[in-house]
């Protein structure tokens, strides 16, 4: 269950909704490194079911990953639910597997859909092979409604699957601000000596975590201090770890953070980096703002709409590693820069992403479409396209 969905959860328990969440979670070694695995926690106030993605688990078999099987296991499970408990609404966070399942269910129960679209529902998926293109243009077009975070990221999926613009509610990332807030007695711009670098999140190539190495080792080459932490899991951990020792790199690797362990990691940093090629919209950079960093990342989708350039953050092209490494420098070496991107970034992040703003505006969508009827023009049966190339690794996505 993502850290996004859990302080939802939290917002409807307050809000006085009866909430049913259902979870498909990974448990096998592969799953489990990239993802952290095992069943989802429990959510006072909320029932919350763990299903194991047994499917997406066959990924080494032949055929790969069956992710029809746990779509089928999804739908199985909410009208098993509906049918102990009636439900007004389904909301589904990610498109596919997830939407085409609760738009599959609604077929069945009649009541609306709610799909919030994420980052890897408009990077990739869909342009991976026929099957899931068809689920995702069935979701985008048959939900009753679609949150986005941004309108950078509402952009691409429109050029990328044909959807009109009108079709997407944005609903911004969140931050729990009583969570990630600065560390007692904190100085917007302060920093320790050697300034404390911190990348956290996904470990993944995609998200810039080679290219911060690769930009570390021209730091050192420019005889730049610096201290740098790398924390989380992902993909493209262990290949960062290889190019840190290739590299001869001195990069703290400290692995999987949960969510009550990631505040201590911000206060331990002075300077947040996100070299991100796409992103839906990025709880990291929220969670930095919040705990009073100035974030170095890039110009892309869903990083945009949350950061300018030399306003509230540093930002470069993607993949420009010599233009990331002289941004880390500036920051670096200009303590006034620091103190002002801080705290602008800071100011901006208490004002606008607050969970409870956010959630207020998901539970208007919710009253708005709770006595519509469910769209039930499409094919429930996608062709089957064995040339996914997420069948043999779903972890990816």
């Amino acid at each position: 269950m993502s850290v996004y969905a859990t302080n939802l959860l939290r917002q409807l328990v307050a809000a006085g909704h009866d909430v049913t969440m259902i979870s498909q979670y990974r448990d096998d070694p592969t799953g489990t490194r990239v993802y952290g695995g095992g069943p989802p926690p429990e959510v006072p106030g909320v029932r919350v079911i763990g299903r194991r993605s047994l499917g997406e688990e066959a990924f080494a078999e032949a055929g790969g990953a069956d992710f029809e099987r746990d779509v089928n296991d999804m739908v199985d499970t909410i009208l098993a639910e509906h049918r102990r408990r009636p439900f007004d609404v389904l909301h589904a966070q990610y498109g596919y597997p997830n939407g085409w399942a609760v738009l599959l269910a609604a077929r069945e129960i009649g009541i609306p859909t709610v799909v919030s679209i994420q980052g890897g529902d408009g990077h990739w998926v869909g342009s991976c092979c026929e099957t899931h293109r068809l689920g995702m243009l069935n979701v985008v077009n048959h939900a009753n409604a679609l949150l986005i975070g941004c309108d950078s990221f509402a952009a691409e999926v429109v050029e990328r699957l044909g959807v009109p613009r009108e079709r997407f509610t944005i609903v911004p990332g969140a931050v729990d601000v009583q969570r990630f807030h600065p560390v007692s007695g904190h100085v917007s711009g302060v920093a320790q000596d050697p300034v404390r670098l911190l990348y956290h999140g996904r470990v993944d190539r995609r998200k810039g975590s080679l290219d911060f190495l690769e930009a570390l080792a021209l730091l050192r080459a420019q005889g730049v201090r610096f201290a740098a932490i790398i924390s989380g899991i992902g993909p493209d951990y262990d290949s960062s770890r290889d190019l840190a020792t290739k590299l001869d790199l001195d990069v703290r690797f400290t692995g999987y953070a949960d969510y009550d362990a990631a505040p201590k990691l911000y206060h331990e940093a002075d300077v947040f980096v996100s070299p991100t090629y796409a992103e839906g919209f990025s709880n990291t950079i929220l969670e930095a703002m919040a705990s009073g960093l100035p974030s170095v990342s890039c110009f892309a989708v869903g990083v945009v709409d949350c950061l300018r350039d030399c306003e509230n953050g540093l930002l470069v092209q993607p993949g420009d590693i010599p233009a990331l490494a002289q941004a880390l420098r500036r920051i670096i070496e200009d303590a006034p820069l620091r103190r002002r991107l801080a705290a602008t970034a800071l100011e901006e992040c208490r004002r606008t992403y607050s969970w409870e703003a956010v959630g207020r505006q998901i539970m208007n969508v919710y009253a708005l479409v709770k006595d519509r009827r469910p769209a039930t023009d499409f094919d429930p049966v996608l062709p089957h396209d064995p040339n996914c190339r997420f069948r043999a690794t779903p972890h990816l996505l």
